[in-house]
């Protein structure tokens, strides 16, 4: 083992140690994706034989909300989204149904497993993945796979990860209720052929289409189990608001011990 795998080995209990401490602090600025990627492997290996037993799904409080609509379009009638996958992704990447088509540099369609147990929903893609055309590949992407990894999930094996807008935003705006209706079939289409066990949303705009609940703020929403078509659905912050505020690491923490949970559980 070189001195290089000796120290990602060290950091990935120390990353599991502060995950369960509430410490905040995380610098990652040196860590490349592949990096950061054996990090979260060796943060899984690093796990206890045992731990203390996760909350489980009835235990938590379960959402009572109505079941959401689910995703519709807008901008005029969809086409008829294929029934394969592989297809449904060739639709997607040559899709101009709404002005974020103009600037995109790729259409970032997902990652990780097709036969996950967790598909996790973000918002939209930012500057890297829109070069790349993979989600969740900046450091918000790294931080999430560490996180992922305490609970011993990675994209590379039983996680799923797309976004509800497939195209970049300009300048990481918001998306737009019109843009987010164009693109959002695409997802519920997605949530269809790859049938996850549970869902987790991080991000307002990801919870609150959804949960279907639009004008619920996300600190509201969390700390429920949810449910989208019959599909467990946990609700939690960005990654990249926890880079940004470190206190709600906590709080992002508690909400992947409810998602474990969940999957411990069926």
């Amino acid at each position: 083992m070189t001195s290089r795998d000796q120290l990602l080995t060290q950091a990935a209990q120390l990353l599991r140690q502060r995950a369960e401490i509430d410490a905040t602090d995380l610098f990652m600025d040196n860590l490349t994706r592949p990096e950061a990627l054996r990090l979260a492997a060796a943060a899984r290996s690093a796990a206890p034989a045992s731990r203390a037993d996760p909350p489980s799904a009835t235990s938590a409080s379960v959402s009572a909300a109505p079941e959401p609509a689910g995703p519709s379009a807008g901008g005029g009638a969809l086409p008829l989204l294929p029934t394969s996958y592989t297809e449904l992704r060739d639709a997607a990447m040559s899709c101009t149904r709404c002005r974020l088509a103009e600037g995109r540099t790729n259409v970032v369609f997902s990652d990780g497993s097709e036969s996950a147990r967790l598909m996790v929903v973000g918002e939209a893609p930012g500057a890297n993945e829109d070069k790349t055309g993979l989600p969740f590949v900046g450091q918000a992407g790294k931080f999430l796979d560490l996180l992922l990894a305490t609970v011993d999930l990675s994209r590379e094996d039983s996680v799923y990860i797309c976004n509800v807008l497939k195209c970049r935003p300009p300048g990481n705006r918001n998306p737009m209720p019109d843009e987010i209706e164009s693109c959002s079939p695409y997802l519920e289409k997605q949530i269809e052929l790859v049938q996850p066990e549970v869902l987790l949303a991080v991000g307002t705009f990801a919870a609150q289409l959804l949960t279907g609940r639009q004008k619920i703020a996300l600190g509201k929403l969390r700390g429920e189990v949810h449910s989208y078509h019959g599909v467990p659905l946990v609700v939690t912050y960005h990654p990249a608001a926890l880079l940004r505020n470190p206190k709600w690491t906590r709080a992002f923490w508690d909400d992947l011990q409810l998602l474990r949970g969940i999957m411990d559980s069926a």
